[in-house]
């Protein structure tokens, strides 16, 4: 047959129209947010086929059987052990002037939303520098006598990765129970054989939620972007850093590396470990796998006179998909809206929603001082574009917004007044409030919250701050891909 001009033609309209029959079923078959359907109907109406494929590693949701597997990790024998544990923590002397007491409502938010309880006397440290992280980690790991259980976004094979690879086969090999939980997209380039020589010596490793292969789950959205680590029950980390070379300043694109991490000693461990063993035990594949004896992993963490004097209480929050609201942006809003001096903010990525956007500029309109620094670097382009844009609305609403120079920053930071703060792995974003699995540390210490403060106002000596002025020197095409970008921002 020979294709004349009208039967292209003819040809072209039904694919146009198949390709929009096919959008909205695919669109509207699934619950989302309207500002979601809408940019997903962009994107697949504005792109016939190529839609489609960014669809399937972007739109798709997690099936309801994995996300049951989360939610049903509440083995009543897991409560119990924590609970005892709550109990050991909540009898102990409250602190004179506690800070928790003034925001006793936000704590009462999270305790309704994520079972979230409080932790006073936590022996608490903070890490900028990927260096001296990972030394006091390694350490830590070396010492290790029971346990080491570890789950991170991004755990990469390269020095610092088989590094740590090498440390955790040999305290396998020594009969330290040894459990590695990872993101298979996050760890990209990662085998499932990176892990042979841990499980040869009694170790396990496994990616979260069981997706083995990125061929056959090739999602982009609903991954693991939680950084754990607890040693003996005793030892927990939380924070912004994974394991790769980037994070300690070694690969030359992004340059030095920017990052908050946290170190904790006390009852904030517990909800660390809880958050581990729920998630391990609704990733691996056999039930022989599943960790079912809890005690052991919530030793009694005896706190000596020194460390009873530490006032820092704080609340480990979880979010994710499984959940019926957005656990970690409320606990956002809620700081948001309880400042009444001033807010400041570290995110790599700024692309908040419409309730986020309002409760900057009622704050900043009422006279609060709002600080929000961003990267002056993308290491995604389209996030990046969506963040300029995002900046520039703010920076039009009396907010300061600074571009750190420096490297790359990937702290993910809110202080609040001097008084109370936020720190973990939930960007300012629709991702991290919608897709991902993500966890934070909300700190109510003024000790605590003025270190935190100190290491903002040292990065503003490698910041610049960008003006509406600045903003609106731009060029058309750069506001052009900023504008773009946004509509894409619920699905970025």
């Amino acid at each position: 047959m020979i294709l004349t001009w009208s039967v292209i033609k003819w040809l072209l309209l039904a694919i146009v129209v198949i390709n929009e029959i096919a959008a909205l079923f695919t669109v509207f078959r699934e619950k989302r947010d309207i500002a979601a359907t809408w940019a997903w109907l962009l994107v697949l109406l504005l792109l016939p086929v190529v839609g489609f494929i960014i669809y399937a590693f972007l739109g798709r949701k997690l099936p309801q059987r994995r996300l049951e597997r989360i939610k049903s990790q509440t083995q009543l024998k897991l409560k119990q052990a924590v609970d005892r544990q709550k109990v050991q923590f909540q009898n102990m002397p409250k602190p004179k002037h506690s800070t928790a007491q003034m925001y006793r409502r936000t704590v009462m938010l999270f305790q309704s939303l994520d079972n979230a309880f409080l932790t006073r006397h936590n022996n608490v440290k903070v890490y900028i520098n990927g260096d001296k992280l990972f030394q006091q980690l390694f350490a830590d790991i070396e010492a290790a006598q029971k346990s080491i259980n570890i789950e991170f976004y991004t755990i990469y094979n390269d020095q610092i990765g088989n590094e740590l690879r090498t440390l955790l086969e040999q305290k396998a090999a020594e009969g330290v129970e040894v459990r590695v939980l990872y993101d298979s997209w996050g760890s990209m380039g990662v085998r499932a054989d990176f892990y042979n020589g841990l499980r040869k010596r009694g170790g396990y490793a496994t990616p979260f939620l069981m997706t083995h292969s990125n061929f056959i789950d090739f999602r982009l959205n609903y991954r693991d972007h939680r950084k754990i680590v607890v040693i003996d029950g005793k030892i927990g980390y939380v924070g912004g850093f994974n394991v790769g070379d980037q994070y300690l300043g070694r690969v030359k694109k992004f340059g030095p590396w920017r990052d908050t991490h946290l170190r904790i000693i006390g009852g904030g461990v517990y909800s660390l470990q809880q958050r581990f063993i729920r998630d391990w035990n609704a990733s691996v594949k056999h039930q022989e796998s599943r960790i079912k004896h809890f005690r052991r992993f919530f030793p009694e963490i005896k706190l000596d006179k020194s460390q009873l004097m530490n006032e820092t209480s704080l609340q480990i929050v979880s979010s994710g998909p499984e959940s019926p609201q957005e656990n970690i942006k409320l606990g956002y809003l809620r700081l948001i809206n309880a400042a009444t001096d001033h807010i400041w903010i570290q995110t790599p990525y700024l692309i908040p929603d419409d309730s986020v956007i309002d409760a900057l500029q009622v704050a900043a309109h009422s006279g609060v001082d709002v600080r929000i620094m961003i990267p002056c670097k993308p290491d995604h382009s389209f996030v990046y574009r969506a963040t300029q844009y995002y900046a520039r609305v703010l920076a039009n609403h009396d907010i300061t917004i600074y571009f750190y120079e420096k490297g790359f920053l990937h702290a993910k930071t809110i202080m609040i007044d001097g008084r109370m703060a936020s720190v973990g792995s939930a960007n300012l974003d629709f991702r991290s409030f919608k897709l991902n699995f993500e966890i934070n540390s909300f700190i109510y210490d003024r000790d605590m919250t003025d270190k935190l403060e100190q290491i903002f106002v040292n990065d503003i000596r490698s910041s610049r701050v960008i003006t509406p002025e600045m903003f609106a020197s731009q060029s058309r095409w750069l506001r052009f891909k900023q504008t773009f970008s946004r509509l894409l921002s619920p699905i970025l």
